[in-house]
């Protein structure tokens, strides 16, 4: 009986051996095999990433200097280069994707809950950029002169793993895959300023889904209701307005809700925009504040909007006056709210 397991063999206990057996009898994974089980393949791919292996030869080596430990991982010796490479060219992929489920599942039983008031299912969108080497990575153009590639990332605040994970080219938008993803009805979507886009939020609110957001300098916001404020908290300004239809859009005229909160560490003010007219505003930026104000999700404060039209209707607007005149929206009269 091993009293002192190394923390290789200890990651490994977390799978259930009986459960991968019987998915290599169903796939048939060790069909024409001589010696050299799934098991062992997939000990020494684990090996490969945990230790950060940049070869066969590294995996090879790494597994043959302790030889007396393989024992204890379940290995009776170390593979050959020749005999895994073969295996990872020939053997169902569809195993290690039930592994990797198995283990997801069993870390969101552990993980622990958001902290929040609310019910609402919580996520946050945020999008990275990633610095390659252009003379090695030729084909991750970013630049003239730099190559990158963008990660664009949907963390789930139950247990905070991430659901989804694209890895695009760096010219390309984060709108391009926020475009595409698909949220349960009643849930928030917290999300930076590169990410605005008027025609997406309607799509989310059609649907159900509210978001949070950071409002942007030049919006165009029309006020015309300051909810009460809570005596104590951040909490600076409470409004429901609308934005302006002619750079909104004019095909939506929808109501919003702005609210503004006081940022103590960098010693600044905060306007968070959001579609959900309901929720008190405490619970707004009692918790949102920290990934919003902190940056601690949302880490993208360089990312410009790619709408060049709504840059050229801003100019326009010295040459219509009726834009920035009380009839602006005459044609459709805010709806009141009881």
């Amino acid at each position: 009986m091993v009293k002192q397991a190394s923390l290789f063999s200890q990651l490994l206990c977390l799978v259930d051996r009986h459960h991968f057996e019987r998915e290599v009898r169903r796939l048939s994974a060790e069909r024409h095999a001589k010696g050299f089980s799934c098991w062992s393949q997939f000990v020494a791919m684990m090996f490969c990433q945990l230790a950060q292996a940049k070869s066969l030869r590294e995996i090879v080596d790494g597994l043959a200097c302790c030889e007396g430990k393989l024992r204890h991982l379940g290995l009776e010796n170390g593979p050959r280069r020749s005999t895994l490479c073969y295996a990872n060219a020939h053997r169902p992929w569809q195993l290690y994707e039930g592994v990797f489920h198995d283990l997801l599942n069993l870390a969101r039983s552990l993980a622990p809950g958001k902290s929040f008031r609310f019910k609402n299912k919580l996520f946050s969108l945020d999008a990275t950029v990633i610095d390659l080497c252009l003379s090695l990575f030729d084909w991750a153009k970013f630049r003239q002169t730099k190559g990158a590639i963008k990660l664009h990332l949907l963390l789930d605040h139950d247990g905070y793993l991430p659901v989804f994970a694209a890895v695009s080219e760096g010219r390309q938008h984060e709108l391009a895959v926020a475009r595409s993803l698909d949220f349960p009805k009643g849930s928030i979507v917290v999300m930076d300023r590169a990410f605005i886009d008027y025609k997406l939020f309607a799509k989310w609110t059609d649907q159900g889904v509210y978001f949070v957001t950071r409002l942007k300098k030049k919006a165009d916001f029309l006020a015309y209701e300051h909810r009460p404020l809570p005596t104590t908290g951040p909490v600076r300004g409470d409004q429901i307005g609308m934005l302006n239809a002619f750079v909104a859009g004019g095909w939506w005229r929808r109501e919003f809700r702005v609210v503004t909160i006081w940022d103590e560490v960098n010693q600044r003010e905060i306007q968070l925009l959001t579609n959900h007219l309901g929720v008190c505003s405490q619970h707004h930026c009692g918790h949102l504040q920290r990934s919003l104000a902190n940056r601690d999700l949302l880490q993208d404060p360089e990312a410009k909007s790619q709408d060049q039209d709504l840059r050229w209707l801003q100019r326009q607007r010295g040459s219509h006056p009726d834009l920035d005149s009380i009839n602006r929206f005459a044609t459709h009269q805010a709806p009141s709210v009881s």
